[in-house]
């Protein structure tokens, strides 16, 4: 195989945006040859703008056409789980949109499908881990250079979305077609990158509140607080209803501070350990001497065609991925736990009570709202 023939289930928003990609040449290893979208518009806009490319109404006729080695899943949540399932079955590759679905349950079905094929490559869209700021900082703590994490504190409330946005769809904002909200859509990238860097949390508190600035079902503002496994605490803050909102993750550690924001990953590091001085120092009030440091990153921040590139490359030549697919249950544990902890009204220890969770769940799905289509796709460039 020279190229990977591939098709998208999905070519309304950020399905638009991967084709996009893919006919500029930005994933040399890959070859668009088919897609599929329900709304008869995106099939349109298909046979206008990707040319020699077959099209399909259903994502199953896609998978058993014969015309693709890989897929890549990008249509709302419930359905990445059971279209995945179904492409390992048909002996597809599977690169699946984040989230890796609703709740846990539903993933580790998708799970034990990909285990059922080891010789199949199962990728998660987490471009975010490419960004340079974000490796960088996983390098350094992997280094040890912050000591012993102490403190994290994620505020992203730069994830501003307008009214107009939740209406473009009709499964947008509602537990029965989305199955969440800002946890859901906007912040996968933020829980995947928080246990890629530290881990998951043995203990979540979270507040969610659904529908506080927008008409809509679901959360769109959520403060919570994380418990680590050796005593460190964190406190997660997100909405979709500031602007111009902020993106600042600090971290606190024995030997310093780092914050990542805009772009920038700036580093205090103090000369003595803060524990040792704590005990040893003979002066009430004073701090250990600490240096304030702009670190250096390579600058690449190559986002999704570089999470293609590496998958096309995993079944090309089995070089490394950038996420397997297998690791977005984590990500989705925490957002799990923060809803269950706010419907509860209490902490809950991970992993979760699943199935609790799931009934939970079902239970808002039945008085989930019915919206009106709309037949919308929004650009998302600039968005990530």
């Amino acid at each position: 195989m020279e190229k990977v023939r591939f098709g998208i289930i999905g070519v309304g928003n950020i399905g638009t945006a991967h084709a996009e990609n893919i006919l500029a040449g930005k994933c040399p290893d890959l070859k668009l040859t088919a897609v599929a979208d329900r709304r008869e518009s995106r099939r349109k806009w298909a046979e206008d703008h990707l040319p020699d490319v077959q099209i399909f109404e259903e994502g199953e006729e896609l998978i058993a056409s014969g015309v693709c080695d890989a897929v890549l899943i990008s249509v709302p949540h419930y359905q990445h789980p059971p279209l995945a399932i179904s492409c390992f079955e048909h002996g597809l590759h599977v690169m699946c949109e984040k989230p890796a679905g609703v709740y846990t349950l539903q993933v580790r079905e998708m799970i034990a499908a990909a285990d059922r094929h080891p010789e199949l490559t199962f990728g998660m869209m987490f471009n975010q881990r490419t960004n340079c700021v974000y490796r960088k900082l996983k390098e350094m703590i992997g280094r040890g250079e912050l000591g012993e994490i102490k403190r994290i504190n994620w505020l992203i409330t730069d994830w501003y979305r307008t009214q107009f946005y939740y209406d473009s769809g009709a499964w947008r904002a509602t537990w029965n077609g989305e199955g969440g909200g800002v946890l859901l859509n906007q912040c996968p990238h933020q829980l995947d990158l928080l246990q890629w860097l530290f881990g998951l949390p043995v203990r979540v508190q979270a507040n969610c509140l659904e529908g506080k600035w927008h008409d809509i079902e679901v959360e769109d503002d959520v403060t919570a607080f994380l418990e680590f496994e050796n005593g460190a605490t964190g406190v997660f803050v997100t909405t979709t209803g500031d602007a111009p909102g902020t993106n600042r993750l600090e971290v606190t550690g024995t030997l310093g501070k780092l914050v990542c924001e805009e772009d920038k990953l700036t580093f205090w590091r103090n000369e003595m350990d803060e524990r040792i001085w704590c005990s040893t120092c003979t002066e009430g009030f004073r701090k250990p001497e600490c240096k304030k440091m702009t670190m250096e990153t390579d600058g690449q921040n190559p986002q999704h065609p570089a999470v293609l590139n590496a998958f096309a490359a995993h079944i090309l030549r089995d070089e490394p991925l950038i996420a397997d697919g297998r690791e977005g249950i984590r990500g989705l544990m925490l957002s799990n736990a923060m809803h269950l902890s706010s419907w509860l009204g209490k902490p809950v220890s991970l992993p979760i009570d699943e199935e609790l969770f799931l009934q939970l769940l079902n239970e808002r799905c039945k008085n989930s709202r019915n919206k009106e289509e709309r037949d919308v796709t929004i650009s998302t460039e600039g968005s990530y």
